[in-house]
């Protein structure tokens, strides 16, 4: 063989493949048959193996998959991924664009709108123009890594091209979503059943399916596509705006959905949403709504995140999916926090491409107030992963024959008797020891989110309740191999394999930890702001009230939550066996001297040198914490040019306020 020619070959046949993938995924006009394409691919891939020193990452013939994974290795996204609050109706949107006005202190505001696919978010990092590694969105701080998996994609560039517009960054965070498009997807349902497997419910439940799996070769034979539409934490340059990050991630090569329109005020969104709304059945593609985002991102910034949701973004939901059934009975659910639900029982119906019989009824009051009755024919909705509800109550069809419903006085779980407090709708189970609320308790504290011990699911957390050997998660430290073995149908690998990973989870990150014990009112974002706070757990457990209201975003009623927790004896006694067992949660440490440790700042205006992720991570390596708004605790206003309210409101407050250039003299730059 002629090695240089063949080399030349490889090469060649590298860039043909590229502009086909091009043409095939990202521009919807093939120029060659499937079957001349795998050709290509075939000698490009055989030629690679002959010659393996000249494998690269960057090749075309590296989405076809690596050998399979045991299981997927967690990972931290640089910065958070957020979810978006939602909308379902016109008053809801122009309620959020006033609270924007407010905020920012303007008349009027420019936002991008965009399609809201139906798909799997993703978080992709690229180094130096090439892909490095990429994750699942998991609980916003840390997903899955599912870097194989997304190499399969084919309308995701592995190596970013130049652009006259941005040069390529030493390294970036590019947002995306995971789709099937519809046709692909019933071409896949139909070779699914051809070959005996069970057909997916719907494109998304398909692409999150696809790119959960182990076997990456698997995930390249499934039709995934992607769209980009945002970025996180930069290094190497700056953007002013959400649309030049939209048109610079399109001159690097990413496919950027071409309905994505920038909009001038609130009225051009809601006439865009409903332009989408009339494409909606005819696009390849499944959406669920549209999502609006504040153009200019140095007000995104200064806006800054409530809970788990940015401020300066909405998803606006399309009307939910409806059907219609009948309610066969309406049974009564205990949650880990003792509130009685009333659940619909449905005969099975068909709601937007998911089987249900479930709907929740919410409380007493929505039973009474829709009238619904045991027998009844019922119109039920969901809206995308929302719980599926009862709508209404088809009159029409009553006989006579339907029973009314009546929230019980004892506990369907323990027999204790059933409060309703003043002010709240729900009624709760008064008894801590409930069994229900322990299950449910013990199934939270085990949980992905919480203290992951992999094993430890519903089952098996019964067998332990039913079996005496567990009465609160501290118990879970003092089970022996042989008690687990003891179980029916526990197996001897199996009882192993959840003391060890009972035993590994015994230093957990502290906000784990904190979410973990299942505090009322207490998410993991109020968790991580805990953990960011107070540092341990014994500094947590000696809060008062005003240390707690002290931090941005914990109000009074979540204060009083956790202060609650904290002194109900019974939860100290389990805090005292945590600490009996070896259970020490681990806060991740600021490397240094950490000088900033107990400051807080908070930014308003332009910074000229930086970002405001660099500002932050600035702040961060330095021990402080960064604020969204002035209060009582802020330490430092850094005021860039044009500042909006928070300067008046530092400077009302005595607050002290510094440049951009003074807090760089402070870090020490």
């Amino acid at each position: 063989m002629d090695k240089q020619a063949d080399l030349k070959r490889i090469a060649d046949l590298r860039k043909i493949i590229d502009y086909h993938n091009k043409r095939y995924y990202q521009q919807d006009a093939p120029e060659i048959s499937d079957a001349e394409y795998d050709r290509l691919m075939k000698e490009l891939q055989d030629l690679e193996d002959h010659y393996p020193e000249k494998h690269s990452a960057e090749s075309p013939t590296q989405r076809v998959g690596a050998a399979p994974l045991v299981k997927f290795a967690s990972f931290n996204h640089p910065s958070p991924m957020f979810s978006l609050a939602n909308a379902f109706s016109n008053e809801e949107i122009i309620e959020f664009d006033g609270r924007i006005k407010r905020l920012a202190g303007v008349n009027n505001i420019s936002y991008i709108a965009e399609p809201k696919l139906d798909g799997l978010a993703v978080n992709l990092i690229y180094e130096n123009g090439i892909f490095t590694r990429g994750a699942t969105r998991g609980d916003g701080t840390t997903g899955e890594d599912v870097t194989q998996n997304l190499k399969t994609i084919s309308s995701l560039p592995l190596k970013m091209k130049k652009s006259d517009v941005k040069t390529i960054p030493e390294f970036i965070e590019i947002r995306g979503e995971v789709y099937i498009q519809k046709e692909p997807f019933h071409k896949l349902n139909l070779r699914r059943m051809k070959e005996g497997e069970e057909p997916f419910a719907n494109p998304r439940n398909a692409a999150a399916g696809s790119l959960r799996q182990l076997d990456s070769k698997i995930t390249s034979r499934r039709p995934l596509n992607i769209f980009l539409y945002g970025v996180g934490n930069v290094r190497g340059i700056v953007f002013s705006n959400h649309w030049e990050v939209l048109q610079t991630l399109s001159g690097w090569g990413f496919p950027v959905n071409s309905l994505i329109k920038p909009a001038d005020n609130i009225l051009s969104c809601i006439e865009y949403f409903e332009n989408i709304s009339t494409q909606r059945e005819n696009l390849p593609y499944e959406i669920d709504g549209v999502v609006l985002k504040v153009n200019d991102l140095a007000l995104q910034a200064a806006l800054g995140n409530v809970s788990r949701s940015p401020r300066w973004a909405l998803a606006c939901k399309f009307p939910a999916a409806q059907a219609t059934t009948t309610i066969k009975d309406i049974i009564v659910g205990v949650g880990r926090m003792g509130t009685l639900t009333p659940v619909a029982i449905m005969e099975p119906v068909n709601v937007g491409g998911v089987m249900v019989s479930r709907a929740t009824l919410h409380n007493e009051d929505e039973v009474l107030k829709k009238d619904v009755r045991v027998g009844d024919t019922v119109v039920i909705q969901r809206a995308g992963d929302v719980i599926p509800e009862v709508v209404k109550v088809i009159l029409e069809k009553r006989t006579g024959k339907e029973k009314e419903f009546k929230m019980p006085g004892k506990c369907p779980e323990c027999n204790s008797d059933v409060v309703r407090l003043e002010g709240e709708v729900a009624h709760r189970c008064v008894n801590i020891s409930c069994p229900a609320q322990l299950k449910e308790h013990i199934r939270h504290f085990a949980s992905r989110g919480a203290m992951d011990i992999e094993g430890l699911g519903e089952k098996v957390s019964a067998q332990l309740f039913d079996a005496k050997l567990i009465t609160d998660p501290a118990d879970l430290y003092f089970l022996s191999k042989d008690q687990l073995v003891a179980l029916d149908r526990q197996a001897e690998k199996s009882a192993q394999n959840l003391i060890e990973a009972i035993s590994k989870s015994k230093k957990p990150p502290l906000d784990k930890f904190i979410y973990a014990l299942g505090i009322r009112h207490v998410g993991e974002r109020t968790a991580k702001l805990l953990a960011a706070h107070f540092g341990s757990m014994e500094n947590l457990m000696a809060a008062q009230i005003e240390d707690l209201t002290a931090i941005n975003e914990i109000g009074p009623e979540i204060a009083a939550s956790i202060l609650e927790f904290f002194h109900e004896h019974k939860n100290i006694d389990v805090m005292k066996k945590f600490n009996n067992a070896g259970v020490t949660p681990q806060k991740k440490e600021i490397t240094g001297n950490a000088p900033w440790r107990g400051k807080s700042f908070v930014f308003t205006g332009t910074m000229d040198s930086m970002s405001r992720n660099d500002a932050k991570a600035i702040v961060e390596n330095l021990g402080g914490t960064i604020h969204s708004s002035v209060t009582k605790s802020t330490t430092y206003v850094v005021a860039g040019s044009d500042p909006g309210s928070k300067l008046e409101k530092a400077k009302s407050s005595g607050i002290k306020i510094i440049s951009e250039e003074d807090f760089l003299k402070l870090a020490g730059r």
